[in-house]
């Protein structure tokens, strides 16, 4: 009886097999909301989709790939019915799109529920083109977990070829994101204020004609100008010198002088200016401490800069949005936001002992700004939680802050920080916030295309929710990425990619040294550089750095199996190849470092004349394969990215430690490479 069972079983999974796989080869980016499959397919296909109908006259969308050769025609040619209907019941930006036999429905409550019912449409007809079967027949209900959803652009340190934000756009756009908080500094061409835009700004002229883009995309673009505090871009100028908080520092101005709000308000009329779709303006105002003055305490500072800038917000129909950390830090109830191990009976105890300290100056606190609560790697945390929370039960607005980076290095760690995306945009949801920000800074300035996987991951848990599991999400992410051959585990090489950036970061560098300050050091090569084998006292040094071999061995090996992803994606036709090109310089270049560590192992060890030869050889070629490795890793970044900044650019004091501003070139990206190979030259010179 078991084995006829079991026999059933496997005709059973057998018999279905075609069908469920079939399905299982439809996966939407984001989500949707409601996804039923009729156990069936249509007749219809990429090929037979060409017609529209719109029985009130709508346009069509924005369309792309699949979709973008549709066009409208009478009703008995056309494939599609497609309408607007306010009164339906749905969220804003909501659609239903249902697929039968021979007809493709779509019904939205606006503009932006078509446009975005289209976007599933066409991820539909990629995958019914890439498993080479029709479209399923489905009935889907979809619309936004979270009514706000943009990412954050940091230009500060580079700037990206014009094309590239184009192409990002309908990245973006493709994947339900429907807004931008571009983050200006001096990358702006100001008009009121010609001094502080670099000769690389980009003039308002080219923001609006990208505004207009995005904004026929869904996307919103809003700008941030840093003001009280990170105004280094302004007050490293002469000219401007005169408002800083402390004379001998870049990073603050001074927030009793009028002078202070005449320059930052004529930057906010330009900003807005150039962004004329946006509804909000972000003033900054995080990382910063003030001298008290005239008796007031830092707090009460922060709140006179706070209230005059939202005051201009409010004059110029803009919400202002507010980095709210420093009012927080000063009221002493920072801590527990980012301490996980602090328990909840702390966190309340230390909430009870200084919320006083707010609702001394509650009044204070601007009604009409939107207190942003960043939190990039604990925002589970109860102290996250319930600052949040307090904002809410004073009748003031919040919108959450993730990160795409928690790791300021080559790329991004922490599986691109996924779990606390998806933690903090579920949390967002719960608490129905305003929106959450993906902030994207440019501290170490990886590449773009290196943060495409927490954008994907953003765009996915602020849709549509707690609906995939994290590794649910990653084969999705290859899927729409690479294609759907790729979301199988095999091809998982980010993650695994991680581990070897990690060791690269201070590979050859000294212990309790920091790669981010190895530029303001006098003298590098002896503080920061790791030291050298002597050849007198053979196996020394690999006693001293053992740890360092190990790591080297051990990241040299993980390099390596990703390097064979690698190849076999490219040699499997994906899709998106310059991402997987950028993903491989990362990875020959910190295979690099990892073989220099080994190779410095073996001439520490070599016995003889012969061998140690051999070895040294070894050594004093490192420059030219590392000069082969730049050429190409610039030619590969510089597709998309300016990588020098111009010669007139000045440089600001650097407070904390950006490696992207501290060359007008790319050596930023290579000094620990750069100053060890400088250390072989001058150790070994004799050798040479």
């Amino acid at each position: 009886m078991r084995q006829i069972t079991i026999f059933l079983l496997t005709f059973l999974t057998i018999g279905c097999s075609n069908k469920i796989q079939n399905f299982e080869g439809f996966k939407s980016l984001p989500s949707v909301q409601e996804l039923k499959f009729n156990d069936d397919f249509s007749n219809l296909n990429f090929e037979n989709i060409k017609f529209a109908y719109s029985a009130n006259n709508t346009e069509l969308p924005v369309r792309f790939d699949f979709t973008n050769k549709i066009e409208n025609n009478i009703q008995s040619e056309s494939v599609i019915d497609y309408s607007i209907d306010s009164t339906l019941n749905l969220e804003k930006e909501g659609y239903n799109l249902n697929i039968s036999k021979n007809k493709i429905s779509v019904e939205a409550n606006d503009e932006a529920g078509l446009f975005y019912a289209f976007i599933t449409l066409n991820q539909l007809i990629e995958d019914s083109k890439a498993n080479n079967v029709n479209l399923p027949m489905v009935s889907i209900k979809d619309y936004p977990s979270l009514k706000f959803r943009p990412i954050h652009i940091d230009i500060k340190h580079h700037m990206e070829k014009k094309s590239y934000y184009f192409d990002l756009i309908d990245h973006l756009a493709k994947q339900k994101i429907n807004g931008i908080i571009v983050e200006f500094e001096d990358k702006l061409k100001y008009e009121l204020r010609p001094k502080i835009g670099s000769s690389d700004a980009l003039s308002i002229k080219w923001w609006i004609e990208l505004s207009e883009y995005a904004n026929k995309r869904n996307i919103e673009i809003n700008p941030l100008v840093q003001g009280l505090g990170h105004a280094s871009y302004i007050l490293k100028h002469k000219k401007y010198k005169y408002l800083r908080d402390v004379l001998e520092s870049d990073w603050a101005f001074n927030p009793l002088k009028q002078e202070t709000y005449d320059l930052q308000f004529d930057l906010y009329l330009d900003a807005i200016k150039a962004t004329p779709y946006g509804k909000y303006l972000h003033v900054g105002g995080d990382e910063v401490h003030l001298v008290k003055r005239d008796g007031k305490s830092e707090l009460e500072l922060n709140l006179i800069w706070l209230n005059k800038v939202c005051e201009f917000a409010k004059k110029h129909n803009r919400i202002p949005i507010f980095w709210d950390d420093m009012p927080l830090k000063h009221a002493g109830v920072y801590r527990p936001m980012f301490d996980s191990e602090i328990s909840k009976e702390k966190v309340d105890q230390i909430w009870n002992k200084n919320e006083s300290n707010l609702m001394k100056f509650i009044e204070k606190f601007p009604k009409n700004a939107i207190y942003m609560r960043w939190n990039y790697q604990k925002s589970d945390t109860y102290g996250n939680q319930k600052a949040m929370d307090w904002y809410t039960k004073n009748n003031l607005k919040v919108m959450g802050a993730s990160a795409g980076q928690t790791r300021w290095t080559l790329m991004p760690q922490n599986q691109s920080n996924i779990p606390q995306i998806k933690s903090f945009a579920i949390s967002s949801i719960n608490k129905n916030l305003e929106g959450l920000l993906l902030t994207l800074w440019d501290d170490d300035s990886p590449h773009f295309e290196l943060y495409k996987r927490g954008i994907a991951a953003f765009a996915e848990y602020s849709w549509a929710g707690d609906k995939k599991s994290i590794d649910d999400f990653k084969g999705t992410f290859r899927h729409r990425t690479y294609g759907p051959k790729f979301s199988n585990n095999k091809y998982a090489f980010i993650d695994k990619l991680e581990s070897p950036v990690s060791s690269w970061l201070n590979m050859l560098l000294k212990d309790k040294v920091r790669r981010a300050a190895i530029s303001k050091e006098e003298n590098p090569l002896e503080t920061f550089i790791i030291d050298l084998p002597d050849l007198e006292n053979k196996g020394l040094w690999s006693k001293k750095y053992f740890n360092k071999i190990k790591n080297a061995k051990a990241s040299l090996i993980i390099s390596e199996e990703v390097e064979e992803v690698i190849e076999k994606i490219i040699a499997n036709d994906p899709n998106n190849m310059y991402s997987i090109e950028v993903y491989n310089q990362v990875n020959q270049l910190v295979k690099f470092s990892s073989n220099i560590i080994i190779s410095l192992e073996k001439l520490d060890l070599s016995v003889g004349t012969d061998n140690q030869e051999t070895a040294m050889k070894e050594i004093l070629n490192f420059e030219k394969k590392f000069n082969t490795l730049r050429e190409i890793f610039e030619k590969i970044y510089s597709k998309t990215r300016i990588l020098e900044k111009p010669s007139d650019y000045i440089l600001d004091q650097d407070h904390h430690n950006h490696p992207a501003n501290q060359s007008k070139n790319f050596d930023w990206q290579f000094f620990s490479e750069i100053y060890f190979l400088e250390k072989i030259k001058n150790n070994y010179k004799d050798l040479l």
